[in-house]
């Protein structure tokens, strides 16, 4: 079976944008109690943002990480995001292992009902339907 993707690969990146800011200040917003989840949290937002940036996507810098490399982080990164708070011992930081979880989760999400584009062959243009 397969997911049906219903994210344009536009909206994915402004997501990521949005959700790098979002690391960088949950910190201070939500007031994490563990400094370890707070610091964590400041380097996903900033690992988000570079790859947001390097990705080739609308909204990139530089266009250097295809999506498909892109999608894998993603997948990574979730299941990262959701491991952190037992794996980093700030799971008694209920807020911080709360936004962790759900983060994980909703970019987990995101990334699988995302439209990728299609990998090409090195060189080669994109075919064409028609």
């Amino acid at each position: 079976m397969s997911l049906v993707r219903l994210v344009p690969w536009v909206v994915h990146a402004a997501v990521e944008y949005a959700a790098a800011v979002l690391f960088l200040i949950a910190p201070f917003l939500f007031g994490f109690d563990s400094e370890t989840a707070k610091w964590t949290s400041i380097a996903v937002g900033i690992v988000v943002l570079l790859v947001a940036v390097i990705s080739r996507s609308p909204l990139s810098i530089t266009d250097s990480l295809a999506a498909s490399a892109h999608a894998t982080l993603d997948y990574v990164l979730a299941l990262l995001l959701v491991l952190a708070p037992f794996v980093g011992g700030f799971v008694e930081d209920t807020v911080a292992t709360t936004f962790f979880v759900l983060l994980g989760v909703t970019h987990g999400t995101l990334t699988a009902l995302t439209r990728f584009p299609e990998r090409t062959t090195a060189g080669a243009p994109p075919s064409s339907s028609g």
